[in-house]
């Protein structure tokens, strides 16, 4: 992978990456609104605030800096030689990385030492989940390893399950029914139903599979779109968002007394002819954010009592596919293919306003994590943002809103090496 130009210098107005060599996956595509006969005006500055539902065409060119009662800063980069950094996840002051190599990589916070290691022999984490005392990775080759994380002394992780199990699948492919207890193309996003105790993995093979943890049993293949799915979300109350590159996102419900199709559809949404990259919850499950290729994240407020989700707008800003999302807070963190993060935040008055952009990867940033404070105690003058790039750089940022402290210098310590 080539690398990128210097983020000193603002990226031009072009929908392609530069350097010698591009990937698809990464490119801006062109939606709608992004017609050339829109008449548009692509060297025009970005809006800082949110706009309406039928938003203006979209102007390329970096917006000027931001916030002036908010500051961001490098607090910890690290490279190792594991290759891209693909996943990212957090959870109990405890960061996991997972990379190209067979190895998720634990990072202890405040200081964000590395404390343990998960090594299997299959290769390259795709994606990864955390819930309670459980780690859920999946790996390239289209299997989940599960590990329980244990507080004795030392942090220490202990290797549980393969999902599908060996001996499951076996049965099953001698009955002819293999293809529904495994996936049968590269997993894209885990997500946990912590009340039903159901893990969720979404698959390029365009399906939705369903998997009891108790007993780490698929119960359920659900065939979610009509092209690869790139990214899923469950909400408190058990409603399930997929992504897809149909440029759709939809929204399924779980009925107890279905049968084999437990889950149904209940309404589709679309991203303006965009293929959606990812998907995130505030944390009240009040907002549904979607980041797509055009570079807009699009949102959807559910109303409290009918449940019903209406379009709100979209956030501008990346000049490349947006290929992350995370929230904390009022806080939203997106992570794009121009090589930055941007930090979002939603006034009370339901406005969105861009308070920082995260500048120093050299490549696409592939995974983010979110959360409050300086480690992982509650705090509400800003957040803690980790991002991990093809660049093989992960990077952790404090973002502080210095409304009611002093401001920050900002600065960036390497202070590992490898």
């Amino acid at each position: 992978m080539a690398s990128l130009d210097s983020t000193n210098s603002p990226p031009g107005p072009s929908f392609a990456i530069r350097g010698p060599q591009t990937n698809n996956l990464f490119l801006r595509s062109i939606s709608a609104k992004d017609h050339p006969n829109s008449g548009s005006d692509f060297n025009s500055f970005s809006p800082l605030h949110h706009s309406s539902s039928q938003p203006s065409t979209p102007r390329l060119a970096p917006s000027p800096l931001l916030n002036p009662t908010t500051t961001a800063r490098c607090v910890a980069s690290v490279l190792k030689k594991d290759g891209q950094i693909l996943s990212v996840a957090a959870s109990n002051g405890l960061v996991y990385t997972g990379s190209e190599t067979n190895v998720v990589r634990v990072w202890k916070l405040p200081e964000f030492t590395e404390c343990d290691q998960l090594k299997t022999k299959a290769g390259t984490v795709v994606a990864l989940e955390v819930s309670n005392d459980k780690v859920y990775a999946a790996y390239a080759d289209f299997k989940i390893r599960v590990w329980r994380r244990t507080w004795e002394g030392v942090t220490k992780h202990v290797r549980l399950a393969t999902i599908p199990r060996a001996g499951s699948y076996v049965r099953s492919y001698i009955a002819g029914k293999d293809k529904m207890m495994r996936h049968m193309g590269p997993i894209s996003s885990l997500a946990i139903n912590v009340s039903d105790e159901i893990l969720y993995s979404a698959s390029f093979d365009k399906t939705v599979k369903v998997w009891r943890i108790s007993d780490h049993k698929c119960i359920e293949t659900i065939q979610a779109h009509s092209e690869p799915i790139n990214a899923i979300v469950v909400a408190d109350d058990g409603v399930l968002y997929t992504a897809s590159d149909d440029a759709t996102v939809r929204v399924w419900r779980r009925n107890f007394c279905s049968g084999d199709r437990a889950h149904s559809l209940t309404v589709t949404l679309p991203a303006k002819y965009s293929p959606v990259k990812a998907l995130t919850l505030s944390c009240d499950g009040g907002v549904l954010y979607g980041g797509c290729t055009d570079g807009y994240i699009h949102y959807w407020h559910r109303g409290w009592f009918s449940g019903q989700l209406q379009h709100g707008g979209e956030l501008q800003g990346h000049t490349h596919a947006v290929m992350c999302l995370a929230s904390v807070g009022n806080y939203v963190v997106s992570g794009s293919a121009d090589s930055t993060s941007r930090v979002w935040v939603r006034e009370p008055d339901g406005q969105y306003s861009c308070v920082a952009v995260l500048q120093g990867h050299r490549g696409p940033i592939r995974c983010v994590a979110a959360f409050h404070g300086s480690a992982a105690e509650e705090s509400e003058d800003g957040c803690t943002v980790c991002t991990g790039s093809i660049d093989g750089v992960l990077k952790v940022w404090r973002v502080v809103n210095n409304a009611a402290r002093c401001p920050a210098q900002k600065s960036c310590e390497y202070f590992e090496l490898n």
